[in-house]
């Protein structure tokens, strides 16, 4: 009875908190389900060659519109090259332009005549990309210089007006896009839906599992037993880790088979990767729900953690997005190490040595979390 590790207890821990967990079916659909569904949503968005249709708006000076002799440059092009769509957006934008590209795809800029009032307006409401302005000997153009489709949308348009043959465009060749595995969006989101799935299941999985029994009394009844405290813990990250697993496996077959996902470095670096990405969210997740027997608080506090990692770490978009002084703090985030880490296993080729540091430094993060929540772990 002194022993120090019981097995057999610690077995049937395993077996009452996994069938505990997979009787749940929101178990199932947000472990499992759901990151499937966001890589089905997210990677048919991006790797889809899809036909472009942006929508610009075109203002005549005022003085001119009565002149029917005056042809401006912008609806002098549009009336030679533009073919006229009566069922187009209502006849919003009657002026439809199409450019085929056979390696970028098809692009259909849509004209539309309207006030300058107007055009602000649909501008705000993201309905129009662009305003061009038509003048007598230059066309203006405006549009917000931060917003890279409009920029897109004047550079093609600016292109397009300083060709008479169209047939020269639609027939360049230059461009070579970058669509081999491991250059495309979905290949750098997969690794990061894994660790974001292992961060979601660690803190809901773990913190509000046990924060939930002892507010129902269940740690307490627990620990009127013979039950060993550490091995009811031990048991209930094991069985984490182990959901964590199948979910993270099943994923990837998804997406090996839909979208042609591929490992390019170490299976041995991603599994002890991946086992110390489960050790750092664990900790954390005991040291959460050590004192408070409060839902509600316990609702607060999860979100506290992985709310702000989940936008701040570079899951959907890179975290050398945001301001360069914020760089250093984002690097040091648990979900930002293990992604990354993640990412340089999936797109990189990396081994061991190429995430040693981050493992030690997540594992380092779960023992520490782990060890000061048991010292002031409530049972009751």
């Amino acid at each position: 009875m002194n022993k120090l590790i019981r097995i057999n207890q610690i077995r049937f821990l395993f077996l009452a908190l996994f069938k505990e967990i997979i009787r749940e079916p929101g178990v199932l659909f947000w472990g499992i389900g759901f990151p499937i569904l966001m890589s089905v949503g997210l990677g048919l968005a991006f790797t889809q060659k899809t036909d472009t249709v942006r929508k610009v708006a075109v203002i005549i000076e005022s003085h001119t519109i009565q002149n029917d002799e005056l042809k401006m440059e912008t609806i002098s092009f549009l009336d030679q090259f533009g073919k006229i769509d009566s069922k187009g957006s209502e006849n919003l934008f009657p002026y439809k332009l199409t450019v085929n590209d056979s390696v970028l795809g098809k692009n259909i800029f849509m004209f539309g005549r309207m006030a300058w009032s107007d055009a602000i307006i649909n501008l705000k409401r993201g309905n129009i990309n662009l305003i061009i302005i038509d003048k007598k000997n230059r066309a203006e153009y405006h549009f917000d210089p931060l917003n890279p489709d409009a920029q897109l949308c004047y550079l093609k348009l600016k292109k397009l007006s300083t060709h008479e043959d169209l047939s020269a465009i639609e027939n360049e060749s230059e461009i070579k896009p970058l669509t081999v595995n491991g250059m495309r969006y979905i290949d750098f989101l997969v690794p990061g839906l894994i660790a974001m799935g292992v961060m979601m299941a660690c803190m809901w999985g773990i913190s509000y599992g046990i924060i939930e029994k002892r507010g129902k009394k269940l740690l307490r009844r627990m620990v009127a037993t013979p039950m060993k405290r550490s091995h009811f813990l031990i048991a209930l990250i094991g069985v984490r880790l182990s959901m964590n697993i199948l979910e993270s496996l099943i994923l990837f077959i998804f997406t090996y088979f839909v979208f042609g996902i591929s490992i390019l470095g170490s299976l041995l670096a991603l599994i002890v990767l991946f086992i110390a990405g489960n050790i750092s969210f664990a900790g954390i997740a005991v040291f959460i729900s050590a004192r408070t027997s409060n839902t509600e608080i316990g609702n607060g506090l999860i979100n506290a953690i992985v709310m702000p990692m989940m936008i701040l770490s570079g899951i959907f978009f890179s975290y050398h997005n945001f301001p360069d002084w914020s760089i250093p703090i984002l690097q040091i985030l648990p979900l930002t190490m293990f992604a990354g880490g993640l990412r340089s296993i999936f797109l990189e080729g990396g081994g061991i040595k190429q995430i040693a540091l981050p493992t030690l430094i997540l594992i380092t993060i779960g023992g520490v979390f782990f060890g000061v929540g048991l010292k002031f772990f409530k049972w009751h």
